[in-house]
């Protein structure tokens, strides 16, 4: 089968599309022949090697963790799912023409397996730090970097649950972050005196890593109503850094939950084909994405 991987830490150019062996479902798990996956900014953080130190792995290593397709081998224990069924979920090296998942759900209809794709990872970084942060219904969330895959779940997620939200964003997502029922503001010179005129901010969002979390602190006036997914300095200001995934099953589940209600969806901005995983990173790397970047098979 062909796979994108990397042999070196470094920069797009390491990605290469090679040839290598099928993986095979273990107990508990099951395999899939991939048609989408998704791509997280995780991705090519592993790839730079930032996480070496937390999480080593082995080189020549693949790359991607979320995915949609069909399946086609069910590992020893699993139940509920056959071969044939469309399923989306999370596993290992999914930048591939299959790949084995160790979470996965069953697709809701009317999905595409692109979109499908872009739902495990955002929906579960989203769960996770709505409930880090401990914003309540009645309050407001402020999510700085909101028109990405975690900020347009966040949005949605906090407005289904009764939550104010402000969003950042460039001046081309403004009327997208408003379709999605946020109050949208830009970022850039004067942002903080433009959040204020929304009202109070009771909790704060960083997803973008834009050197924010000292006004995101001033605004909410308190360093434990902030979370980061993306500056790893946070720390410093007395801010959590949020960087390990909770439970994926359990927010498969909500994820199936909030589509087949109609109260989530996450567009997909653009599409790549496995020989252009390079192009994939450097476009996530940028941000300014509205919604998600998928790897098509």
């Amino acid at each position: 089968m062909k796979r994108v991987s990397f042999a070196e830490f470094g920069g797009p150019d390491v990605l290469q599309l090679v040839a290598a062996e099928e993986p095979h479902a273990g107990p508990g798990q099951i395999r899939v022949t991939v048609r989408a996956a998704g791509v997280n900014a995780v991705d090519w953080r592993i790839r730079e090697g930032q996480f070496q130190k937390i999480h080593p792995i082995e080189l020549p290593a693949g790359v991607g963790q979320d995915a949609s397709g069909a399946v086609d081998e069910v590992g020893e224990g699993v139940e509920g799912v056959e071969v044939g069924d469309h399923v989306f979920g999370e596993g290992a090296s999914t930048y591939a023409e299959f790949a084995v998942l160790s979470a996965w759900a069953k697709m809701p209809e009317g999905l595409t397996f692109e979109e499908a794709a872009g739902y495990p990872s955002a929906v579960e970084t989203a769960l996770r730090i709505i409930r880090q942060v401990g914003v309540q219904s009645g309050q407001t969330l402020l999510v700085s970097g909101a028109s990405g895959g975690v900020g347009s779940t966040v949005m949605q997620i906090a407005r289904d649950r009764g939550i104010t939200v402000i969003g950042t964003a460039g001046a081309a997502n403004q009327d997208y972050l408003r379709s999605l029922g946020a109050l949208a503001t830009t970022y850039g010179e004067g942002w903080v005196e433009r959040v204020r005129r929304f009202g109070r901010v009771d909790a704060a969002l960083d997803l973008a890593g834009s050197g924010v979390i000292r006004e995101l602190v001033e605004l909410t006036g308190d360093p434990q109503r902030v979370i980061s997914i993306a500056d790893r300095a946070a720390p410093e200001f007395g801010v959590r850094f949020s960087g390990v995934a909770g439970s994926v099953p359990e927010a498969l589940v909500e994820a199936v939950d909030l589509i087949s209600r109609g109260k989530l969806h996450i567009p997909v901005e653009k599409t790549y084909p496995l020989a252009e995983a390079a192009a994939a990173h450097i476009d996530s790397h940028a941000g300014h994405t509205r919604g998600r970047r998928i790897m098509v098979v």
